[in-house]
């Protein structure tokens, strides 16, 4: 699979792992507008081609994302009403009498689109941090299932320091992988820290010298897949991630007896079962694009609101 886009690249190797690289090197790859289609984009290409395993984000030249591209608007980056660059072009949500109204799609914060996006994937993500993460280029970073860097990169949740909040959903994200202690003291202090102490901070799973960042996650994302039910992981996804905000084991309970009991009849199962008695590998026979419709309604998510 290999498409055309505007600030990223999509390749997807024989191996079944695609690769999305954030593609403006010269803007140490500052995240606009159109890298926001653009990868929502690519979430919806390998989510919908089953011979994708794994998906690995990283980026073009020495960073991998230093955050909103500051250089469009200036001081009017954050002020989308004032400059008219509504992430999703909708009507605007001031009212004649100055009032915002809170439910237009119009008010979302777009590094939260793309983080739901991918925290929506069908398809285990690997993040591969190759240079400076700030701002958005870290908060992107944390609904994908593992981070790694290379030990150059750099990471600091900076929005403190440009006036504003954290955002891509990350109040949300943040604190559930490293603790609230940790989240609260990068998010307060806005400070850039090393590649070092986001591993100490539980924030990255490993370090790598730079030229062996990209095999790194490769190697991982094929030890992750390469044995595995593609439904079955792309459901395991779903069921953890939407787990960490459950209110009780029995709503865990329920999804995974559904789970159980779909799962149960399908060929995967039946294949896995003969594959493991017979002693060979097995070779799974159900799709993911053609499975999912099953299991969605078990995770519905809540609308804007």
């Amino acid at each position: 699979m290999s498409r055309t886009f505007e600030t990223i690249l999509l390749e997807t190797g024989a191996d079944g792992i695609a690769t999305i690289t954030l593609d403006r090197p010269d803007k140490l790859n500052a995240f606009n507008k159109a890298m926001l289609h653009d990868l929502i984009a690519a979430f919806d290409a390998t989510d919908a081609d089953d011979a994708v395993r794994a998906v690995i984000v990283t980026g073009s030249g020495r960073a991998f994302c230093a955050g909103a591209d500051l250089s469009e608007s200036g001081g009017a980056t954050f002020d989308y009403e004032k400059r008219g660059g509504r992430w999703n072009d909708g009507e605007s949500p001031v009212r004649a009498d100055g009032s915002v109204d809170w439910s237009n799609p119009s008010v979302r914060d777009g590094g939260g689109i793309l983080s739901l996006r991918i925290f929506g994937s069908k398809k285990p993500v690997i993040g591969a941090i190759n240079g400076p993460a700030v701002g958005v280029g870290a908060t992107m970073t944390l609904p994908m299932d593992f981070r790694l860097a290379s030990d150059t990169a750099r990471f600091g949740f900076v929005f403190a320091r440009r006036g504003i909040v954290p955002e891509a959903a990350s109040s949300w994200f943040l604190p559930r992988l490293v603790g609230i202690g940790q989240a609260l003291e990068w998010c307060y202090s806005a400070r850039v820290f090393d590649a070092a102490e986001a591993l100490k901070g539980g924030l990255v799973r490993s370090l790598h010298a730079p030229d062996e960042l990209l095999p790194a996650a490769r190697a991982l994302a094929l030890e992750l897949t390469g044995e595995s039910a593609p439904v079955s992981v792309s459901l395991m996804r779903r069921m953890l991630w939407n787990g960490l905000g459950l209110p009780h084991p029995m709503d865990a309970h329920s999804i995974e007896s559904r789970a159980i009991w779909t799962r149960g009849a399908s060929g995967d199962a039946r294949e896995g079962v003969a594959a493991f008695l017979e002693k060979r590998p097995a070779v799974f026979p159900d799709r993911v694009s053609e499975a999912w419709d099953a299991f969605a309604p078990w995770f519905e998510e809540p609308g804007y609101r």
